[in-house]
């Protein structure tokens, strides 16, 4: 399974919206350089609250374009960076890889996907009635969470836009992504 980087986005702030970039760096083990929400442990200001001392599973955040244009077909206009992913991408099913797939990113950077983005109500504050849309239920009655997945930095490297993505799946058995 391929896909492409479409923007890279990181911000030193907490901000929601995070600023495009020509290139952000990976560290291994730690997430974006620069970027608030890298650490070995929790960056997430409502989880350092919970427990600070929790793993950070939630280094580099990836959201797929085609979220874009599915929200566009309901009167959102969102652009790469502004639902505060690091990574946009485009032509990989970011939503149905299991846990563990590992991103293969640009020339050197591998990440190891952790789970699904728990969107919260800063959506709505970005653009009001835009978390409904990012947050439903499938025919089942299930939550489904469409804004993105959170991953870990595995091996190093810059991504820039227009850089390949490659996944490469766990071995079997599966298991299904559920929010971090």
């Amino acid at each position: 399974m391929r896909g492409s980087v479409v923007a890279v986005s990181a911000s030193g702030e907490y901000t929601f919206t995070k600023p495009n970039r020509d290139g952000i760096r990976l560290i291994a083990g730690l997430g974006v350089e620069g970027d608030a929400h890298a650490g070995v442990t929790v960056r997430h200001r409502s989880r350092v609250a919970q427990d600070p001392s929790q793993p950070n599973l939630r280094q580099v955040h990836l959201i797929h374009e085609e979220l874009f244009a599915e929200v566009a077909g309901d009167g959102f206009t969102v652009a790469p960076g502004q639902l505060g992913e690091n990574i946009t991408t485009s032509g990989l099913d970011l939503l149905g890889l299991p846990a563990g797939t590992l991103l293969h990113i640009g020339d050197t950077a591998v990440v190891e996907v952790t789970g699904l983005r728990n969107p919260c109500r800063q959506i709505d504050d970005f653009q009001h009635g835009l978390l409904k849309q990012v947050v439903g239920h499938d025919a089942d009655g299930n939550v489904v969470r469409k804004a993105g997945v959170m991953s870990v930095v595995r091996e190093g490297g810059t991504v820039h836009p227009g850089d390949p993505v490659t996944a490469h799946l766990p071995a079997a058995p599966h298991r299904p992504l559920a929010p971090v």
